[in-house]
């Protein structure tokens, strides 16, 4: 494969891009929430929580940069793909750097893994080791994650259940049932922010052989997965509030509802791959200000 001619910009620039930062929010958000329970039930502990959020920020950018090199060397992203230039499709940075940097990345999260470890015990050491080894296995190895239709699955899992329920235990070594609900909610979103990724890049995907969930479902049935997706999330604060006794301030995550219309509006009227371009940033942001309302609900009440 020739890569693209690569747009001038620095070294530095390139990282940011590989990183891709509009992204972030996915590990972010189920941090916050999670914390916020932890606060809720009286368990906040500080540098657990903090370091939860570096290593849940490490594992994206190490996933990302993961991303970016094995759908290069399975040229699963060719000129043909619409999005944001990928480092290593396009020449700004060689194959050899970009695999250097993810093992650099997730090895630094591995190092912030050892403290938690300390912290919550053999636990952790599973949940660390799986997300670390899923992190690598989304795109890569003998069966990636993402070529198979199971991106879906682990985003769910991994940036919802198992990122809110495990800042939660780091805190406070429990694992009450109802942080499994609140990572559903977290999960949900950021299964949409893929969602709207694959169907931007539907055609291309299943002319490389990428077989993504939106590929086998079609565009139809993966825009009835995406306003689940966020209908769920709605549902989620609900039951909590009528089930679990969460503080009424937590219904105050469902005010993210205005923020939802513009990507729903692209999701279900674009003809072109192009017009799906904002609404992964958006979709993003509905995640961010989501967590940011759900945990300062759940924290204040």
């Amino acid at each position: 494969m020739t890569p693209s001619a690569a747009p001038e910009i620095t070294r530095a620039q390139a990282w940011v891009l590989a990183a891709r930062p509009k992204t972030l929010t996915a590990a972010l958000a189920p941090v916050v929430v999670g914390t916020a329970l932890a606060a809720h039930d009286g368990v906040l502990a500080i540098w657990p929580a903090f370091a939860a959020l570096v290593g849940a920020t490490l594992i994206q950018v190490g996933t990302n940069f993961a991303n970016d090199y094995y759908d290069f060397v399975r040229e699963g992203d060719t000129a043909d793909r619409v999005g944001p230039p990928r480092v290593t499709q396009t020449g700004i940075l060689t194959p050899a750097t970009v695999k250097r940097g993810m093992w650099t990345v997730l090895a630094a999260a591995l190092l912030v893994g050892t403290y938690l470890v300390w912290v919550g015990g053999w636990p952790i050491v599973w949940i660390g080791l799986s997300s670390l080894a899923c992190a690598v296995l989304y795109t890569g190895g003998p069966f990636p994650l993402a070529y198979h239709a199971l991106g879906d699955v682990f985003v769910f899992v991994f940036f919802g259940l198992v990122a809110v329920s495990g800042t939660y235990y780091v805190q406070g070594l429990s694992w009450p049932p109802d942080i499994f609900l609140a990572g559903a909610a977290l999960g949900a979103l950021n299964t949409a922010i893929l969602v709207a990724n694959n169907l931007r890049d539907i055609e291309t995907d299943a002319k490389v052989g990428k077989r993504t969930l939106a590929v086998r479902i079609g565009t139809r049935s993966s825009q009835v997965e995406y306003l689940t997706l966020l209908l769920v999330a709605a549902v989620v604060p609900v039951v909590g509030w009528l089930v679990y006794d969460w503080p009424a301030a937590s219904l105050a995550a469902l005010l993210v509802a205005p923020l939802c219309v513009a990507p729903v509006r692209r999701v279900l009227t674009h003809t072109e791959p192009v017009q799906l371009l904002p609404a992964l940033g958006e979709t993003a942001r509905v995640v961010g200000v989501y967590g940011l309302l759900f945990g300062l609900g759940l924290a204040i009440g």
